[in-house]
């Protein structure tokens, strides 16, 4: 009899997850990102949940759940149903970043908690400085800050454990120089105390300097990539003036762990089919984005060499978060 009761209560269980997982590769899948409306992950996320929706046939909505520098997402994402249903669409910093700038404290494991599925671009990380900079090259730069550390040795980014705040600690150290870094809350007040004068040099996400370049409020003199920015075609990178420094940050799309492989893989191959798209490739170059589409074992591997990467700058810049 209790044999009896338990097969029909697995059989119950079984049917229970073939009707969740026909419902989500049927119905509506949420892609959250951590961020707001406007912001460059919310302009892609939208651009890649609209071309999946055609290869899926199915409706992909992009869902905001900003706060916490993109980690309520993370959680929210942990905590779904693992049927394929919800996404998870992130920058590099809330997978391979804070797990040290916030460790002990993260309310999730990236590497157990989720899936990857499709890395979907690159992104550059730039060094930018104010015209009021003598200076036009990064080695005229680095002359500049020793011939007067105490008052040019400033620069700065939009938020305090950011990836451009740890990038600043790693050319500090590849250059030979004293860094002092001074956090803003968010893109716009850094770029406004950069093109003021307030600061010498923004460690910053390339793109986002490009309309004080083109207004001739600040120099971007060197971007982070393995090689030149399609968007700032003569602007050498680190590398190309003689500091060894690569930083290839990215976005990529996970989902809860405990989703089975064949959904997985339907994701991912809709996402990388999308990637391919010319139309959508135009779209994430003009925001500055480098398009990628690798699969999920490649994105586990860049994943866990982005975290052993972050890990030594973290430290030495003496960060601890609140």
């Amino acid at each position: 009899m209790h044999k009896r009761v338990l097969i029909h209560a697995c059989l119950l269980a079984l049917l229970g997850l073939c009707s969740s997982l026909s419902s989500a590769q049927t119905g509506p899948i949420k892609m959250v990102v951590g961020y707001p409306p406007g912001a460059t992950s919310d302009a892609l996320a939208r651009v890649v949940a609209d071309a999946m929706s055609k290869r899926l046939n199915q409706p992909v909505v992009v869902e905001n759940r900003a706060g916490a520098g993109g980690m309520i997402a993370n959680q929210v994402v942990k905590a779904a149903t693992p049927d394929g249903a919800t996404l998870l669409m992130t920058p590099v910093a809330t997978m391979s970043i804070f797990p040290h700038s916030y460790e002990g404290k993260l309310k999730y494991d990236p590497f157990k908690d989720f899936v990857p599925v499709t890395h979907l671009s690159n992104f550059q990380i730039g060094l930018g400085v104010g015209t009021h900079v003598p200076a036009n090259t990064l080695k005229e730069y680095v002359a500049w800050v020793k011939s007067n550390p105490k008052d040019n040795g400033f620069y700065g980014s939009a938020a305090n454990g950011s990836l451009p705040h740890f990038f600043g600690v790693m050319f500090a150290k590849s250059a030979g120089i004293s860094l002092q870094h001074v956090a803003y809350r968010g893109t716009a007040p850094s770029m406004q105390a950069l093109a003021g004068g307030e600061i010498a040099a923004l460690s910053t996400v390339a793109a986002d300097i490009q309309a004080l370049v083109d207004a001739n409020k600040a120099r971007l003199l060197a971007v982070a990539g393995e090689k030149r920015s399609p968007k700032f075609p003569n602007v050498p990178t680190f590398r190309e003036q003689g500091y060894d420094l690569v930083a290839s940050p990215w976005y990529a799309l996970f989902t809860t762990a405990g989703t089975p492989p064949a959904v997985v893989q339907r994701l991912a191959k809709a996402a990388m089919e999308s990637i391919e798209d010319p139309v959508v490739q135009k779209r994430l170059l003009d925001m500055g984005l480098e398009p990628t589409g690798y699969g999920p074992e490649q994105l586990a591997e860049i994943m866990k060499a982005d975290y052993a990467r972050w890990g030594p700058p973290i430290r030495e810049s003496g960060f601890k978060s609140e």
